[in-house]
């Protein structure tokens, strides 16, 4: 397990070094992106559209901030993940169409989000959910906001982050997974145990 620190945008060649349970800071942009952000997104593009921020080369966050309002400006007060598994079906078109290199949430994805990690060049990391303060601690500033008509959780966060992690990588570009490399491990040893009762 290596530790990398990268800053936005980054290079697919950088991504493609990261393996499973490598941790990961990131410094540069973050966008956080939700259900219907994706579904807004993808939707766009669809029609030719631009999306209003590039993710090219980006980091983008399943997350729905916890934010107030500071005279003309937004303020994260926590920041914790959301549980990704929600985005699994629109999550190799989001990679595939926007060209995202790290995609941060918890509690894993599936096969279709591994496919397009090994294909396009992309990672999948956890950020351990119950950190949201530690998560709000690097961000340094909301650059802007977008698609606030979805509401304040599934808008489109632009934040400026420093040292934003650990993120610890669950998928890598090589298609490895580590919740379903987990799982077979341990229905392997279930059944081994069953075997001797």
């Amino acid at each position: 397990m290596t530790e990398y620190h990268f800053t936005t945008p980054i290079r697919e060649e950088d991504v493609r070094k990261l393996r499973i349970g490598d941790r990961v800071f990131v410094t540069g942009t973050v966008v956080t992106a939700r259900d219907q952000a994706h579904r807004r997104a993808l939707q766009l593009l669809a029609e030719g559209k631009p999306l209003p921020v590039d993710l090219q080369g980006g980091v983008i966050y399943h997350c729905g901030p916890v934010v107030r309002r500071m005279d003309d400006r937004w303020e994260v007060v926590a920041a914790g993940p959301t549980t990704s598994a929600r985005m699994e079906s629109l999550e190799y078109d989001f990679i595939a169409k926007t060209g995202v290199r790290i995609v941060v949430g918890k509690g894993g994805m599936g096969a279709k989000t591994a496919e397009a990690a090994q294909k396009f060049g992309a990672v999948y990391c956890e950020f351990i959910g119950g950190v949201g303060v530690l998560a709000a601690n690097a961000i340094k500033e909301v650059e802007r906001v977008e698609w606030l008509d979805l509401g304040i959780p599934e808008a489109l966060w632009v934040l400026r982050v420093e040292r934003f992690g650990p993120l610890i990588v669950c998928i890598d570009s090589t298609g490895r997974n580590y919740h379903q490399e987990l799982a077979e491990s341990i229905n392997k040893r279930f059944q081994e145990i069953i075997q001797k009762l």
